[in-house]
């Protein structure tokens, strides 16, 4: 049997490879944060998954679980690692306070960083264990490639995710371990729902208001007409298994118009595309 860690397994995309990689016959050791997270998926996935209770932020809790997962291997090598936990919220930067942009980087940069370097030495950094090579795979996002307005945190985290992947699967190309980014787009989780209900406030009487609601109100809409979180963990699965992997996955539903057209288009066009949709082009006098 195939062993795989995977972080933030408690919604989402995590919760989708969860179960992708389960019934594909993988163990999965999960990240949640709260131990009533861990006992739902221990009684949904039964023996194929173990769960691991830590923040990526907490640096002594993240080396405790990588010492539990070693513990189990009994000198194994990993299959697998993949960096799925993260958190996104929105705001207009110049509003947005320096807390909730540093808790951002750190959760989806800092945090992949610190539990990589924890679990580096399973899958093959430490010679002394037995068995192949494993796997990385980073999620990142196609905010890995563009700023999205109002996302600027998110973005400026997922470029260092996709930064910090480049670099590592360079230096880790000596030992033979692989390291594949999954970028996905808009995918459908309960997220949209507290995107929603999202409070306003705060950015009120400022010149981003109008923008922003409607921002919120388009990324809600895409957001609920996303790919399923399963769809990911599928793509998550081939970057795991697959005998030569692409560097990059981008998992995007209408890959053209969502992903493609803005890559080729001039950065200044992309920018007077998204103005115009959200309202964020000067007034006219």
């Amino acid at each position: 049997m195939r062993n795989v860690v995977v972080t933030g397994v408690s919604t989402g995309i995590g919760r989708g490879a969860a179960n992708v990689l389960a019934a594909q016959g993988w163990h999965v050791f999960g990240s949640v944060r709260k131990e009533a997270d861990a006992h739902a998926l221990k009684r949904e996935l039964n023996e194929r998954f173990t769960p691991l209770v830590f923040d990526v932020e907490d640096d002594d809790a993240v080396v405790a679980a990588a010492g539990q997962v070693r513990e189990r291997l009994g000198g194994r090598t990993l299959d697998g690692l993949v960096n799925n936990a993260g958190s996104s919220f929105s705001d207009p930067l110049l509003v947005q306070s320096v807390a909730d942009f540093r808790r951002q980087v750190g959760v989806n940069l800092v945090g992949m960083f610190a539990v990589t370097r924890a679990f580096a030495p399973l899958l093959g950094a430490d010679r002394s264990l037995t068995g192949a090579p494993g796997r990385i795979v980073n999620i990142s996002s196609v905010g890995g490639r563009m700023g999205a307005p109002f996302l600027g945190a998110y973005a400026a985290a997922k470029h260092g995710v996709e930064g910090f992947s480049e670099s590592l699967r360079r230096e880790l190309q000596l030992i033979g371990i692989e390291v594949v980014i999954v970028a996905p787009g808009s995918v459908a989780t309960a997220i949209w729902d507290k995107a929603e209900a999202l409070p306003l406030a705060h950015v009120a009487g400022t010149i981003w208001d109008e923008p922003y609601r409607a921002f919120i109100g388009w990324m809600v809409k895409n957001g609920r007409e996303g790919l399923t979180p399963e769809q990911v963990g599928e793509v998550i699965a081939t970057a795991l298994t697959t005998a030569k992997p692409k560097t990059r996955y981008e998992v995007v539903k209408g890959r053209f118009a969502n992903a493609t057209l803005p890559s080729l288009l001039p950065r200044r066009a992309v920018d007077r595309l998204i103005g115009r949709q959200i309202g964020l082009l000067p007034k006219r006098a």
